[in-house]
């Protein structure tokens, strides 16, 4: 739809300036009207740290020169099942640089509980595997590793320069993210027959995982991510003890696991990282 015509001050480097819109062209995924307040929804199906601002602040500057009502722009993020919805406001509505969040919630649907009864049979039935011949992986958030993969479920194969371009990351990041779910054998990496650009696509494995229903994919996830000693005797300490094992007890783990190509100290403490998020990315999946 059109913007119609308003204007705004925003922040730059030499100062506050203004900017005059006319008729620009202002796209809404989703607007849902209440009682008392209009709902305006911007939606990604990946997971981003960033987003544009313009994306919700136009919208809002549409419609609150349209109605009486709160209008109220929400920020909306769906990966593995999770709904993560982030309501937000503008302290002044003619500033661009005003953006507050207001709250954020996050709601998951699906049938079955994970609990911790779930998790200790898990831990005790998956068998211990190998440590395959590549980096042990330097991506610290689980769920970035998850999402990327829901992204290739959805198409064939996506080019590594595809990929740092939906996420915001740099050329380094995508190498750590797509290794990681070669690690865990969900991604392959490998040249496009048509274009041949490098990139990923899904194994036959993570084509397995995704057809799986919600409870039984995170069940599944645990189960490749414990079935490496290093996560498996750090998870095993956090259950114990009831607290995450500081850097030096889970870089002492790391040492008796064998990885590959580990032989520094420092890169062993750098890649622990990936192990206390991806151990807190477990337990955060029990209910409370």
């Amino acid at each position: 739809m059109s913007s119609s015509t308003f204007s705004f001050d925003i922040n730059s480097a030499k100062g506050v300036f203004t900017v005059n819109v006319g008729n620009s062209q202002v796209e809404i995924d989703g607007g849902y009207e209440g009682d008392n307040s209009l709902n305006l929804i911007e939606a990604k199906n990946y997971i981003s740290s960033d987003f544009l601002v313009r994306q919700i602040y136009y919208p809002y500057k549409l419609w609150s020169n349209k109605i009486q009502k709160q209008v109220r722009p929400i920020f909306l993020t769906y990966s593995n099942g999770v709904f993560h919805l982030r309501e937000y406001s503008f302290a002044n509505i003619n500033h661009y640089n005003s953006l507050v969040l207001v709250k954020h919630k996050k709601y998951v649907v699906q049938e079955g509980s994970f609990n911790l009864e779930t998790l200790s049979e898990i831990i005790d039935k998956t068998k211990k595997v190998s440590e395959p011949e590549i980096p042990f992986p330097q991506a610290d958030s689980f769920e970035r590793v998850v999402n990327l993969c829901e992204l290739l479920n959805q198409r064939d194969f996506i080019t590594k320069e595809e990929i740092t371009e939906s996420y915001d990351f740099d050329a380094r990041q995508t190498d750590y993210y797509s290794n990681a779910g070669k690690y865990l054998g969900l991604i392959e990496i490998g040249k496009d027959p048509t274009s041949r650009q490098i990139g990923c696509y899904l194994t036959n494995l993570g084509k397995q995982v995704f057809n799986l229903n919600l409870f039984d994919r995170q069940k599944e996830f645990v189960k490749l991510i414990v079935s490496h000693s290093a996560f498996k005797q750090t998870l095993k300490s956090y259950l114990e003890n009831g607290e995450m094992p500081n850097r030096e007890e889970i870089v002492e783990i790391m040492r008796k696991s064998k990885l590959y190509n580990i032989n520094s100290t420092s890169t062993y403490f750098r890649r622990a990282s990936t192990i206390v998020g991806w151990t807190n990315w477990i337990m955060n999946q029990i209910e409370v």
